[in-house]
């Protein structure tokens, strides 16, 4: 289990990175915490592996300190960062055989644990770590994050920049380690890896917006959602859309736009009868459910306009 309790952590130069976090980790949980770049994640992660301290606050990983047990923690918790941090230089078995030195223990010894991974690197075993794809460096990263059996893996941003296949395969790869009774935590700028989750924290400015399992998530939007589709400029569209007593919110969702109502009660026929008022003809509107973006819109959205 992991328990993090009202963390917070400020930089030099007054940069907030998390405002008083609160969050707890089951045991074999696939638990994710979704957001941007700038969201707070990769702060929160590395105090989880215990290489930063918290300002206020505490973080326990399997009932261990992170300050007073950090040398217990690095022993039972794997870590991949977000930027490839391994030796280029090395090859792919020098990057293992290194790593499972540093925790006193043997490539050959632990190696049942990494065998499903490892086998698709394999034939670039004598490959420079730096000449490899970036779904083979994704893979001896994680190879070099498990190869000391660890209780917890940290997956800071796992997935960001590898093309889709490889996306897939990864996720594949972590539903296999959870099934097996590890505790993963994962950050991702992907809404839709957050379907893949058990649980999930929405982050954003270094708060949490909401927590839960994606379907408790989707299925809390307090309000109609729509998609509207026009050969008009989408652009105009959006800003006739917001100014709209009854919209909440209006944006670009690709090819449409997705159009969040104040509550309940507007309909698509009504909303289509507000755009022909408004000039707009040979318009779509349909009402759609909302997805794991679109919840975190919406909740940027009212978090933006409650601190204003």
């Amino acid at each position: 289990m992991i328990k993090i309790s009202n963390v917070s952590k400020t930089y030099p130069g007054g940069v907030r990175a998390l405002n008083n976090i609160s969050l707890q980790i089951e045991d074999a949980e696939l638990y994710g915490c979704i957001g941007p770049d700038g969201a707070g994640k990769s702060t929160l992660f590395r105090m989880i592996v215990s290489l930063l301290i918290p300002d206020a606050g505490t973080i326990e990983v399997n009932g261990l300190d992170i300050v007073s047990n950090y040398k217990q923690i690095r022993s039972k918790v794997g870590y991949m960062p977000g930027r490839f941090s391994l030796y280029p230089d090395l090859s792919v078995k020098e990057n293992i055989n290194f790593f499972a030195s540093i925790f006193n223990t043997t490539f050959e010894k632990n190696y049942h644990i990494i065998k499903d991974i490892y086998d698709q690197l394999s034939p670039f075993s004598d490959r420079p770590a730096g000449k490899l794809s970036g779904g083979m460096k994704q893979k001896l990263a994680l190879c070099c994050a498990l190869i000391h059996n660890p209780e917890v893996l940290i997956l800071d941003e796992p997935t960001t920049g590898v093309d889709a296949v490889s996306r897939i395969e990864f996720w594949q790869i972590l539903a296999g380690l959870k099934a097996s009774g590890m505790t993963i935590v994962v950050s991702t700028p992907y809404m839709d890896e957050a379907t893949l989750c058990d649980r999930v924290s929405l982050i954003q400015g270094g708060e949490i917006l909401t927590s839960g399992t994606p379907v408790q998530i989707t299925e809390a939007f307090p309000a109609a959602l729509f998609s509207v589709r026009t050969r008009h400029s989408m652009y105009s569209l959006v800003e006739v859309l917001r100014q709209m007593p009854e919209i909440s919110s209006a944006f670009l969702f690709g090819q449409a736009i997705h159009v969040v109502s104040k509550d309940m009660t507007l309909t698509s026929e009504m909303l289509q009868a507000m755009l022909n008022q408004s000039q707009y003809e040979e318009i779509g509107v349909s009402k759609i459910t909302p997805t794991i973006e679109d919840c975190f819109m919406y909740l940027t959205d009212q978090t933006n306009i409650s601190h204003g």
